[in-house]
């Protein structure tokens, strides 16, 4: 049955995001495994697709450093180490700090009261366990973060090693528990922001991201050995 849902998720207007998704989750879960050739017309039939969104899907997963692919011969399932996830998450971990600082001191009344209310409205996911849901929420957030730092070149380099890192960040929801401690780690964040204290925020988010790394290496070492 969880397969026929896939299926249908997949085609429903499908869109190269959701096939990057879907594949990346593959990946990190382990139902791919490094060094397998990722076949075009395979994926293409598994997602019941046609082989356009599964090629360009490929080509962004390579840009993230989850597909390899060389001139004339197939893709194949990158080995991402856990020494390069944790040189990208340290990166992440450093922008994230730079960008609740610059929120705590610069988000306007408006910014600040959106991500409160955003924040206190994703307890009722919490409770309700809803890991996927939360997620999107959870990207909305780091969302607000980044824009509150109202600095577009730091925008742009946070937006884009968070892209690379997506698959592992959502690996976290996965862990039991992780959807409480995620909150608790944004309450600290948020109450930092909505106070104006630079440094505390900074350091709220710095160890947030650790923590994010942490539980997802966790989840993707062991899918993947």
């Amino acid at each position: 049955m969880s397969q026929i849902k896939r299926r249908q998720v997949i085609r429903a207007g499908t869109t190269v995001e959701q096939m990057v998704r879907a594949i990346a989750d593959m990946i990190v879960t382990g139902v791919l495994a490094p060094g397998e050739k990722m076949d075009e017309i395979s994926l293409a039939t598994r997602f019941d697709v046609s082989r356009t969104p599964v090629r360009e899907a490929l080509r962004e997963l390579g840009a993230m450093g989850l597909v390899d692919r060389e001139p004339n011969r197939s893709a194949v399932v990158a080995n991402v180490t856990e020494g390069y996830l944790h040189s990208m998450f340290e990166a992440m971990s450093e922008l994230e700090a730079i960008c609740a600082r610059l929120s705590a001191e610069r988000m306007t009344v408006e910014e600040r009261r959106s991500l409160e209310l955003a924040h206190r409205a994703s307890a009722k996911l919490v409770h309700a366990g809803a890991d996927e849901d939360y997620a999107a929420h959870n990207t909305e957030f780091h969302t607000r973060l980044y824009r509150g730092a109202h600095n577009d070149h730091i925008f742009e380099l946070v937006t884009q090693t968070r892209a690379r890192l997506a698959p592992f960040r959502r690996a976290q929801f996965r862990l039991p528990g992780r959807l409480a401690r995620s909150y608790d780690e944004h309450d600290v964040i948020v109450t930092a922001i909505m106070r104006g204290e630079a440094a505390a925020a900074g350091h709220a988010a710095y160890s947030h991201v650790a923590i994010v790394s942490d539980a997802s290496i966790v989840f993707a070492s062991t899918k993947r050995n």
